[in-house]
C-alpha cells in the first residue's frame, strides 16, 4: 500500500529533515519522498501539528508465548505493542519453559515472521533461569539471539555473572543485569520506608538494588564488558551509574514508564495493581530517575509489560503477582512525567535500538519505512475496549490519558 502523511512534524535526530514540517510519502513500504507539498495517489494521513518519528523499540517486554499464553501470546502482545506505537519488541525469557536454547529463539522468530512488530527474543543467561550454569548463549546469539538475561531474576552468583560478561564479550553480544539482591529483598513486597510502616509491610530497601548495580559494575569494569541495567529505580543506582559512565566502563540502563509517575504512596489502598517490582520508590528517587533521562545517565524507557490473568492480580496484596501491562501507557506516562517529545523519542525510539545493536529507523529517502504518528496533546481513556492485551492488570484502565499513537507503521503493514 502507499501512503501519504501530510504536513507532519519529522523528529528523528538521525534525519537532515528533524524538527521540520514536511510531508512523507511512502510506497511499498519504502520512503520515497520527503518534501513541503507532495501530490500522490496514495491513502492520505493528515499529521498536522502531529509528530512523526521512528516506530518506538520496546527493551523489556513479557509475553507467555512459549507456555503462558492465557497472560498474553504474540498475536494479542504485538497488537497492543502497535497500538503504543512499539514497531519493536524486545522478549524477556520469563516462559515456561524458558528461552534457554536455539529452539525457543527459532521458534518465536518464526512464529513473528511477516508482523508489524518486529519481535528480539532475549535468551537466559543460565539455564533454565536457575542461576547455576550457562546457558547455550552462543547457539542461540547465532540463532538471532541479540541479548541475554535471566528475566526477572536477578542472578545472584557472581562468578556466573562474571563468566557471562566474559563469554558473552566473545561474540559481542551484551548482558542484561536485573539488579536485586535478594538476600537483602528478601520476601518483601513493597518499599521500605515511612509507606511500607504505614502499611505494616515489611519492605524493600534500595540498598537490595545498589548492591547489585555497584556489585555488576564492578564485573563489568573487571571484565571490560559491556553491560545493561534494566529497569533501575533509585536514586543512588543512577548516580552510580553516572559516575560509572564518567569512569568509562561500558553501560547503559533503562527505567520502567511507571517508576517516572508513580511512588510508593499508590500502594495506601492495597491495591494490586500497582504491586510491581522493582517495587514502587519514593517522590525523590522519581526526580533523581527524571533527573537521569534528562542528563543522559538513562538511556532509554521500557514498557515492562507483564500480562497476568485476573486471579493472579485480583487477591489479596501479599500473594498477587508483580506487574503492569505497560504498551499502550508507555508514552503517555513519558508525556506525564514532564518528558519533552524529542526526549521520548531519543528514550523510546533511538536509543533501544542502538542498545541492542539492531537496524536502526530513519525517516529519510530511501529508507525502509518504520514510523509512528503522534498526538502530545491528544486526550483519551483507556478502557478495557480499547485494552488489545489478553490481560487487564493495570492501574489506568478506566483513567484519562495525555498524549496518544495514532498511526504505527512498519513491514508495510498499518496500525491506526
Amino acid at each position: 500500500m502507499n501512503l501519504l502523511i501530510k504536513s507532519a512534524t519529522i523528529l528523528d535526530p538521525g534525519s537532515s529533515f528533524h524538527q521540520q514540517v514536511a510531508d512523507i510519502l511512502i510506497k511499498n513500504g519504502v520512503i520515497t519522498k520527503i518534501a513541503e507539498d507532495i501530490e500522490a495517489d496514495a491513502e492520505l494521513f493528515d499529521a498536522e501539528g502531529k509528530y512523526v518519528s521512528p516506530g518506538f523499540f520496546d527493551l523489556n517486554c513479557n509475553i507467555g508465548e512459549l507456555g503462558l499464553e492465557t497472560k498474553e501470546d504474540l498475536r494479542s502482545g504485538t497488537v497492543a505493542a502497535a497500538a503504543g506505537g512499539f514497531t519493536g519488541i524486545a522478549l524477556m525469557p520469563n516462559t515456561q519453559p524458558p528461552v534457554h536454547s536455539k529452539s525457543e529463539v527459532e521458534y518465536l522468530l518464526n512464529r513473528s515472521k511477516g508482523n508489524l512488530v518486529d519481535v528480539y527474543p532475549l535468551g537466559t543467561i543460565s539455564q533454565k533461569r536457575e542461576g547455576k550454569d550457562l546457558a547455550e548463549m552462543y547457539d542461540m546469539y547465532q540463532s538471532g539471539a541479540k541479548a541475554f538475561t535471566d528475566g526477572s531474576r536477578p542472578v545472584q552468583d557472581a562468578g556466573l555473572m562474571e563468566r557471562a560478561l566474559l563469554y558473552a564479550q566473545g561474540f559481542d553480544a551484551l548482558v542484561f543485569s536485573y539488579p536485586e539482591d535478594t538476600a537483602i529483598a528478601g520476601k518483601a513486597k513493597v518499599n521500605e520506608g515511612e509507606i511500607s510502616t504505614l502499611l505494616g509491610m515489611k519492605g524493600i530497601p534500595s540498598l537490595a538494588e545498589e548492591l547489585m548495580v555497584a556489585r555488576d559494575l564492578y564485573l563489568a569494569e573487571y571484565t571490560v564488558s559491556r553491560i545493561h541495567f534494566t529497569t533501575i529505580s533509585t536514586a543512588r543506582s543512577v548516580e552510580l551509574i553516572r559516575e560509572a559512565k564518567r569512569k568509562g566502563i561500558e553501560v547503559t540502563c533503562d527505567v520502567a514508564a511507571h517508576h517516572l509517575v508513580l511512588t510508593d504512596e499508590a500502594l495506601l489502598g492495597f491495591d494490586s495493581l500497582y504491586k510491581v517490582k522493582p517495587p514502587l520508590r519514593t517522590a525523590d528517587d522519581v526526580a533523581a530517575l527524571i533527573k537521569g533521562l534528562e542528563d543522559g545517565t538513562i538511556d532509554a524507557i521500557v514498557s515492562q509489560h507483564t500480562p497476568h490473568e485476573i486471579e493472579f492480580k485480583d487477591v489479596e496484596f501479599e500473594v498477587a503477582e508483580y506487574g503492569i501491562v505497560g504498551l499502550q501507557t508507555a508514552f503517555s506516562l513519558a508525556l506525564k512525567a514532564g518528558l519533552s517529545a524529542e526526549l521520548i523519542v531519543e528514550k523510546l525510539s533511538i536509543n533501544p535500538r542502538e542498545i541492542l545493536g539492531v537496524e536502526t529507523a530513519v525517516i529519510a529517502e530511501g529508507e525502509k519505512a518504520n514510523i509512528i504518528v503522534f498526538d502530545t496533546d491528544a486526550e483519551w481513556e483507556y478502557t478495557a475496549a480499547n485494552n488489545k492485551s489478553k490481560s487487564a492488570n493495570s492501574p489506568y484502565i478506566g483513567q484519562q490519558l495525555k498524549g496518544k499513537v495514532l498511526l504505527t507503521y512498519n513491514n508495510q503493514q498499518i496500525f491506526k
